[in-house]
């Protein structure tokens, strides 16, 4: 099959001729028909995972169908239209049994633990409990994106972040990820403040429903402060920074929830413990989303509360995917997307 490929940390990434992959025990093999650049990969790609092992196949959010199954597999055949969360649960822990699977210790992620879906094949663990059937409503790009930055929003938004209609939530970086927690905050019924140093990205978020959006220079918190009568009720980091991180917490008010979205690349980040501590704040990590939870977002994306395919910018073929991933390359409004069969 074809693929994404890359020898070493940083260096090129060329378009290859590599193995299939067969479907594992309990796992299935998937077509894929779509394959969304993310920031993560870059993180991969540049060597901030320590579970990425050379060489690799980068990519894990993706909607495709089933081609193969293995052994015990009862819930999918063959033909089959699905996508599937970035965290794989084992399926057996005590974790994966009670729904959250999303830490799952023995948890799998395509494009980080092994291949992943840049390539025209892509193999799942546990198929029975991490593939999602995609609705014929949903879109093969739009299914892709639910797979990481849409799903991983939905989850930070209201099961982290517990956000409530009329509540001020400030998101911090207007990528994949931000633009999704922004329509889906906005959907629910919050009053959202888009942060991005991009004007087509906060073009982009005044778009799918930020009531506010303000550039990412100056004194960020303290024009929220002010817009908000006190701080945002909640905030999210969307982009992994400790700058970021400590602006979105000291935005928001007294009591207030932050969630950190974005991966930090400084394992020794600090955060301003005192304000946390004074004004008696919630500092949350959330890590995507289980299989388990899909219904209920998918439930408002086909009644049309949701809409996933506005974020799509474009979509690209291997050889330009292979140029943008690269930092210098990613997009920064919107999503895009590889077509590996066209």
């Amino acid at each position: 099959m074809k693929a994404l490929l890359y020898e070493t940390f940083g260096g090129d990434i060329r378009v290859a001729d590599v193995p299939d992959p067969t479907a594992p025990d309990g796992g299935a093999v998937i077509r894929v028909t779509a394959s969304g650049l993310c920031r993560s990969d870059w993180h991969a790609w540049i060597g901030h995972d320590d579970t990425v092992h050379l060489p690799h196949v980068p990519g894990h959010e993706f909607a495709g169908e089933v081609v193969a199954v293995g052994s015990g597999v009862r819930r999918w055949r063959i033909g089959d239209r699905v996508t599937t969360p970035f965290v794989n649960g084992c399926g057996t822990c005590t974790w994966c049994l009670s729904g959250q699977a999303q830490v799952c210790p023995d948890q799998t992620q395509p494009g980080f633990t092994h291949w992943g879906s840049h390539a025209e094949l892509v193999a799942v663990r546990a198929a029975d409990l991490n593939l999602v059937a995609v609705p014929d409503a949903i879109s093969d790009d739009a299914a892709a994106s639910l797979g990481c930055r849409f799903a991983t929003a939905y989850r930070a938004v209201t099961a982290r972040a517990g956000i409530r209609p009329g509540e001020w939530l400030a998101v911090f970086g207007a990528g994949g990820v931000g633009l999704s927690a922004v329509q889906i905050a906005a959907g629910l019924g919050a009053r959202v403040i888009a942060v991005d140093p991009s004007a087509d990205a906060r073009a982009l978020a005044a778009d799918l429903g930020a009531e506010l959006v303000l550039d990412a220079a100056g004194d960020v918190s303290g024009l929220i402060a002010e817009a908000t009568d006190g701080g945002a009720h909640a905030s999210l980091d969307a982009v992994g920074s400790a700058q970021i991180a400590s602006a979105a917490i000291l935005s928001l008010r007294r009591r207030g929830r932050h969630v950190q979205v974005g991966l930090l690349a400084d394992p020794a980040t600090a955060i301003p413990l005192g304000r946390v501590l004074a004004w008696e704040l919630d500092v949350l990590g959330s890590h995507g989303m289980s299989a388990a939870d899909y219904p209920q977002l998918l439930d408002l994306v086909t009644t049309g509360i949701l809409d996933p395919a506005r974020l799509l910018s474009r979509t690209v073929g291997f050889a330009e995917a292979a140029e943008l991933l690269p930092a210098s390359g990613m997009p920064t409004a919107g999503i895009t997307v590889l077509h590996p069969v066209d």
